[in-house]
């Protein structure tokens, strides 16, 4: 049996991952700030699942949450062979507008964070024989969608190319791209989401099923549905104005 860690696992889709994960077989870690919450899904996830789960609360922006988690996954007993990057949240507020620390600690979780993560699981999961890194990005990455979107194209970029360099070492390094899921994001962000139509919003359960299947397919990026693989293709030949103004909805 694999074991698998999820970091932002309290909610949305890290809740989602570690759910499909355990329902799979594997073992699961869990990681967020939120110890309570974290405690209440391993629950679940035992009863419903029969796997072996452990809560590991850390904040990922702060040197001892993660070297805690990166200690995790060099860990040689009960050998992590999964990780999910998921840890993450937006800002709603313009760019210039915004504070430069709020700025920076987002950029630290979206970016920084999972290269640490994914500079200590490459190696060890090589030695171990192989293994999978699921980076969460976002379509927002694929358009002008300000800092967010910057960081998120880099996330995806870097998943592209780490997954074709360490393929022959037996890592996979994957990209999940959704759009706009139903999940709490917006609503920490206190976002008002009504102007967003019915049709462009996707389930977490959706998002991560075909997340995982195209991770243990070996793919390095993954675009949930065929309404935002449309998008992503759009965005490569219409004009960036116009990408821009449709990226706007839900902020």
């Amino acid at each position: 049996m694999t074991t698998a860690l999820v970091t932002g696992a309290s909610a949305g889709l890290g809740a989602e991952f570690a759910r499909q994960l355990a329902a799979a077989g594997h073992d699961i870690v869990l990681v967020a700030r939120d110890e309570g919450r974290l405690a209440a899904l391993a629950a679940d996830l035992r009863r419903d699942h029969g796997v072996r789960t452990e809560v590991l609360p850390a904040d990922l922006v702060t040197d001892d949450g993660l070297a805690a988690v990166s200690a995790r996954i060099e860990q040689a007993a009960d050998p992590v062979t999964v990780l999910v990057n998921n840890a993450g949240y937006g800002i709603p507020t313009d760019f210039v507008d915004t504070p430069l620390a709020d700025e920076q600690r987002m950029l630290q979780l979206l970016v920084e964070v999972p290269m640490a993560l994914s500079h200590v699981a490459i190696p060890a999961f090589a030695a171990r024989g192989g293994g999978h890194v699921v980076n969460v990005s976002s379509v927002a990455g694929f358009i002008p969608r300000g800092s967010y979107g910057a960081a998120k194209a880099w996330l995806t970029s870097f998943s592209r190319w780490a997954n074709i360099r360490y393929r022959s070492r037996g890592v996979v390094v994957t990209a999940v791209c959704p759009g706009l899921v139903r999940t709490e994001f917006h609503g920490r962000m206190k976002v008002d989401t009504r102007n967003v139509p019915g049709f462009a919003w996707l389930d977490a359960p959706l998002v991560v099923r075909e997340g995982l299947a195209g991770a243990f397919a070996g793919r390095g990026v993954v675009v949930p549905s065929k309404r935002y693989r449309t998008v992503v293709a759009l965005g490569r030949a219409l004009p960036d104005r116009l990408m821009a103004a449709a990226g706007r909805l839900g902020r």
